[in-house]
């Protein structure tokens, strides 16, 4: 597929090693931003009752208040970094996901590969080995900032995993036992068709209204080199996504 947008201006510095670490901690983080976005919707009610319809993030935001992304390493900072802009990508078919706190996400896959450093300054793969790849989109689908998470897993055959990462390599449940997901990061790599960037909004990091990003997810661990991009697949497994607790592929164009 042709590039047709910009890499590395944003990070998570999200690190996949410890799956429920990760997920207590974003399960925690979402639950502030909830209560947030409930004390902000009790200020909406009243701004209406004066004429006041929706509030966005507007043009004279603060522009230091935007970030290029939470826990950036880049060497470039957060605060003022704006980030590059690029077209929306050609996508498989987009999904809708509700969280329990109401926020609205549509995700969609844009592919899948293998690269020697995918998200830039990653040690270089031992010889015959390589690192994994998926980039995907995901829109903000409402009319408020909501938290800015990271729904897609990268799953990738055990087949291909050294023997000495396999411990680390976890399997899922609704996803096939032939599959596992290593370690990983996500990124922010591209705000698509003018979306405006990520707002910090006290410890956490959110999107505007209707805000859509590129997101890249890559293996920390390298696999054994020759893995086929058809291979690779992306998942959304994680259960304040899924009712069942089963994962949800997201398909590549």
């Amino acid at each position: 597929m042709p590039e047709r947008y910009l890499p590395d201006s944003y990070e998570t510095g999200r690190r996949a090693g410890d799956h429920s670490a990760h997920r207590r901690r974003r399960k925690t983080g979402a639950g502030r931003v909830g209560l947030a976005g409930a004390l902000t919707g009790a200020v909406g009610i009243a701004a209406v009752a004066v004429g006041i319809v929706v509030l966005r993030p507007g043009a004279d935001d603060d522009p230091q208040s935007a970030l290029a992304g939470q826990g950036a390493t880049d060497g470039r900072g957060a605060a003022g970094e704006q980030g590059a802009t690029a077209p929306m990508p050609e996508t498989g078919p987009p999904l809708n996901f509700t969280t329990p706190e109401g926020y609205g996400y549509r995700i969609a896959a844009v592919r899948t590969g293998t690269d020697a450093s995918p998200l830039g300054a990653t040690q270089p793969p031992p010889n015959g080995m390589t690192y994994a790849y998926a980039d995907y989109v995901i829109t903000n689908t409402q009319r408020r900032p909501v938290l800015l998470d990271y729904p897609a897993d990268l799953f990738m055959p055990r087949a291909q995993v050294p023997a000495n990462a396999l411990e680390r390599c976890m399997p899922q449940p609704g996803i096939p036992s032939s599959l596992c997901t290593l370690p990983n990061h996500a990124r922010v790599t591209a705000r698509l068709d003018g979306s405006k960037p990520p707002i910090r909004d006290g410890a956490e990091t959110t999107m505007p209204a209707g805000a859509s990003y590129l997101v890249r997810v890559a293996s920390d661990l390298p696999l054994k080199d020759g893995v086929s991009p058809d291979d690779l697949k992306l998942y959304v497994w994680n259960a304040r996504y899924t009712s069942d607790l089963k994962g949800i592929e997201l398909a590549v164009p």
